[in-house]
């Protein structure tokens, strides 16, 4: 099982309760779609296995990367591409729709994890299934996704707030 986040904006306490989720879940990794905007923020996930790219938002990618190394992550980059169980994955936050859509058009992978709208997605395109799981920011309820690559599973969970 694969966590997904999003566009967390330094939301600390979304933060936390969602990375309870992954654990409690015990995901293999989480793939954070951008949008984290601080180096700090990254402490809270320094248990869990990390693939993270950069958001539109995300000013400190020196700092960024920095602790990501330190926490033994690979890079930050603007667009992850990686396999996973045979299947391949493309991540890029989407903040240029034309270079989201060319990807998904593609039809190259069997996964695009993408965020930026905040909006929650799940769509099967061609052989590709685009996965959005929301935001930790400004749209309520806050969402985070959980895939089941060996089913072709999402499921998307509420973070609550107290």
């Amino acid at each position: 099982m694969i966590g997904i986040i999003s566009d967390t904006h330094e939301n600390e306490e979304a933060i936390k309760r969602a990375v309870k989720v992954f654990k409690d879940r015990k995901v293999e990794f989480v793939v954070h779609c951008g949008d984290i905007i601080s180096p700090p923020m990254l402490e809270h996930f320094k248990e869990l296995k990390m693939k993270i790219v950069y958001g539109n938002n995300d000013g400190e990618r020196v700092g960024l990367n920095n602790k990501a190394s330190e926490y033994g992550w690979e890079e930050v980059t603007d667009e992850k591409e990686f396999e996973y169980k045979g299947k391949k994955f493309y991540v890029y936050h989407g903040t240029k729709r034309e270079k989201l859509y060319a990807a998904i058009k593609s039809n190259k992978y069997d996964y695009i994890l993408t965020g930026h709208t905040h909006i929650k997605r799940n769509d099967k395109i061609g052989k590709t299934r685009v996965i959005n799981p929301g935001a930790l920011f400004r749209i309520y309820p806050y969402t985070i996704a959980l895939l089941d690559v060996d089913k072709d599973e999402v499921e998307f969970v509420e973070v609550k707030m107290k």
